[in-house]
């Protein structure tokens, strides 16, 4: 009730100053003091504002002595029925700028003075005890029993110490000559990131150096992306445990350290048409990726565009759009789409108010006007996504139409009709359906060209499928499947006492087998590799943990289906039939394993071996993050001796014979030890270096260049 009756505003809600609040109030009661000016002439009684000034650890407020509680309180209850009657008529602020505010035309009396806030000394407490009245005796018994604490709590015991601080509220005195005083840590403040650039430019004719090249860019990119992302979302399930965890967002994490350090591309220019280094088909788990890349600008917003503000001509220009069937007058039949604009629509999808053309509506509108293409991305859900959607570039639409109709809700929605450009790659979409329905029933969507439906006659853990419809070849039938690597019986022997875990239930980051890998497994509890190392310890047949251990990944076979196939450019090459996330085992690279003497042997007769050792290190570029973290090392442990080895495949091999040879692969080569623990004879395990979709051909970088690869040998 009485802040109802005294109208003071809220100071902290005020960061002006003492000036800026006079002339505020000046401004508001101009009537006021004309009213005034006619009124019996009065003293004003100047308002003194409290300078404004930031709080500082701790939060504490000042507590106010008793004197003044008591000061303060007899004066309201003598002048609250004259500033009722004043503040039911009257503002409280009532004074002329550059002018001291006053308290007036109320005629109160020349008591009522604002004055600064008085410590509470002794000398105070005295001058109160000899003017108050039967008041005085409970402040002269407070007063006694200070001197009681400080006498009692002296040093000398005969109550001459002195004290620092009479209004310090600590009982035992303190001085700060033999003590620090504590600062408060400094925040240091994000770095500011620019912004976006509203220049549009278009990027064309474009050499095969520099396509080389920023596919090189972007690649690398999405790799930084998806390592941290990884990282991030273990750390946390390491922090909560993998039930107790909260909704996990890695891709957030992970953007954000990105664009912190500058890393997002295709900040500084605004590019119309295709992005330099992204291909029609490839695939991305989240849209902030997509903004990564430079894909598309709006982490949620379906269509991306330069604001009005923005643009050179005061007109909006879209460049992208997004299509995942979130809008119910939605069409889409792949090269035509009828996109609905946005806006309107409630929590559920549903429409409920009629659309405008503003924003991104009328941003499609001017991009059909002045014929610029835009990006069309599209949301599907897919089984095999971390997310619940996956998104894929489709390519290049044209909007040839724009109009205003009536939706199926009875709202009016703004529709644009997109029409795909001819002549570009094949939808990553289309891919995604047909992928489906080979995995589903292959000889019914493709009747000719298997050669075999299963060439590892079921030693694999899924089948592995044979397809050629260009000539008449069935090499890959007339060698022994292996899934196995075959190494000699000594590599067993040679590997000292057996060692294992004791992990009942699953390993953890401190059992044995982490401890092996230098302090943490090497697997999420997807079985997603965190980041390449020269050597990896997978648990072995001396451990106590069960098969479904997290540290059991490559030994537990295949987990995507996989088709060995004819190709007129790379002659054998192979593709999965699903998609295949960064980090993801994919298959072994198997043979049986020879010696120094005996490949220099078997080399003479013109078989085909393959070297371990000159394989390239890309291993180290999954989860490479020295762009992010300065003091970033590359990993050297468990460290592996040279390689002396080769791997014969003339008799036997498996699927991953087949993959081609690329200076920029897909998939890398991981050592791993499970079964044995002779460093000198470990696994080649293939692992996912990018989000691979599928029926995409899977490459690996054999490594020496001057010497013929051995996979040409093979499938050429």
């Amino acid at each position: 009730m009485m802040g109802s009756l005294l109208p003071f505003q809220d100071l902290n809600l005020l960061p002006e100053s003492s000036s800026a609040v006079a002339a505020m109030a000046a401004t508001t009661t101009t009537a006021a003091v004309s009213a005034a000016a006619t009124a019996t002439t009065t003293p004003d009684i100047p308002l003194k504002v409290p300078k404004l000034e930031p709080k500082h650890e701790p939060f504490e407020e000042t507590l106010q002595n008793p004197y003044q509680q008591q000061q303060q309180q007899q004066q309201t209850l003598q002048f609250l029925p004259q500033l009722r009657e004043s503040t039911q008529e009257q503002p409280f602020f009532s004074s002329l700028p550059n002018s001291s505010p006053s308290l007036s035309p109320n005629p109160v009396s020349d008591s009522l003075q604002l004055t600064p806030y008085v410590p509470f000394t002794d000398q105070t407490l005295v001058a109160f005890s000899q003017n108050s009245g039967d008041e005085s005796n409970v402040y002269s018994e407070f007063h006694r029993i200070s001197e009681l604490f400080k006498t009692a709590f002296s040093s000398n015991g005969d109550g001459d110490s002195q004290v620092f601080d009479p209004d310090s509220r600590a009982i035992v005195p303190f001085s700060e000559e033999n003590n620090q005083v504590e600062v408060a840590p400094i925040v240091v403040s994000r770095k500011r990131v620019p912004p976006r650039s509203a220049e549009l430019v278009r990027v064309t004719n474009l050499g095969i150096e520099d396509e080389t090249y920023f596919r090189n860019v972007v690649r690398r990119t999405r790799m930084v992306f998806d390592s941290l992302r990884v990282l991030s979302t273990a750390e946390e399930v390491r922090k909560h445990g993998v039930g107790n965890a909260r909704r996990l967002r890695g891709d957030l994490r992970a953007s954000s350290l990105m664009r912190d350090r500058e890393l997002w591309l295709n900040r500084d220019k605004r590019i119309v048409g295709s992005i330099p280094g992204v291909y029609v088909g490839d695939l991305f788990f989240f849209r902030m990726e997509l903004c990564v890349v430079g894909l598309h600008g709006q982490v949620q917003a379906g269509i991306d565009y330069v604001p009005a503000s923005q643009s050179s001509n005061g007109e909006p220009i879209a460049t992208s759009v997004i299509v995942s069937g979130g809008y119910e007058d939605d069409e889409d039949a792949g090269d035509v789409v009828i996109y609905t604009g946005h806006g309107g629509q409630d929590k559920f999808n549903k429409q409920c108010a009629h659309q405008k053309l503003e924003g991104g509506n009328l941003a499609l509108e001017r991009s059909m006007h002045y014929g610029i293409e835009v990006r069309v991305i599209r949301g599907i859900k897919h089984p095999g996504s971390v997310a619940s959607k996956v998104y894929v570039y489709d390519g290049l639409y044209r909007i040839m139409d724009c109009w205003f109709d009536v939706g199926k809700s009875g709202f009016g929605v703004y529709k644009y009709k997109l029409v795909r450009i001819d002549g570009q790659s094949e939808m990553g979409s289309t891919i995604l359906r047909y992928a489906a329905s080979l995995r589903a029933k292959p000889l019914t969507v493709r009747p000719a060209g298997y050669l075999s439906l299963d060439i590892s006659a079921q030693k694999e853990s899924l089948p592995v499928l044979l397809f050629n419809d260009i000539d008449t070849d069935q090499e890959p039938l007339f060698y022994d499947y292996l899934v196995r690597t075959v190494f000699p019986p000594f590599a067993y022997h040679q590997s000292g006492t057996g060692t294992g875990c004791e992990c009942n239930g699953g390993c953890t980051d401190d059992c044995l087998c982490a401890m092996k890998n230098g302090g943490e497994l090497a697997y999420d509890h997807n079985g997603i590799l965190l980041r390449g190392k020269p050597l990896v310890f997978e648990c072995g047949p001396f451990c106590r943990c069960p098969p479904q251990c997290r540290n059991r990944v490559t030994q537990n076979g295949m987990k995507s289906r996989l088709e060995v196939f004819r190709s007129r450019e790379t002659g054998w090459g192979v593709r999965s039939l699903d998609l295949i996330q960064a980090g993801a085992f994919i298959c072994e690279y198997t043979g049986v394993i020879l010696t120094r003497e005996q490949a220099h042997i078997v080399s003479m007769n013109g078989d085909s071996l393959v070297y371990p050792h000159r394989f390239s290190d890309r291993w180290a570029e999954w989860g490479e993050l020295s762009q992010i973290y300065d003091d970033y090392v590359r990993p050297s442990y468990p460290a592996v001796p040279p390689l002396d080895f080769a791997i014969d495949v003339s008799k036997m091999r498996n699927v991953a014979c087949y993959m081609t040879h690329s200076s920029t692969p897909n998939v890398m080569v991981q050592f791993v030890l499970y079964d044995h623990n002779n460093l000198m004879f470990p696994h080649l395990m293939l692992f996912a270096m990018e989000n691979i979709p599928p029926l995409r051909e899977l490459s690996l970088d054999y490594g020496v260049a001057e010497e013929v690869s051995p996979k040409l040998s093979i499938c050429n």
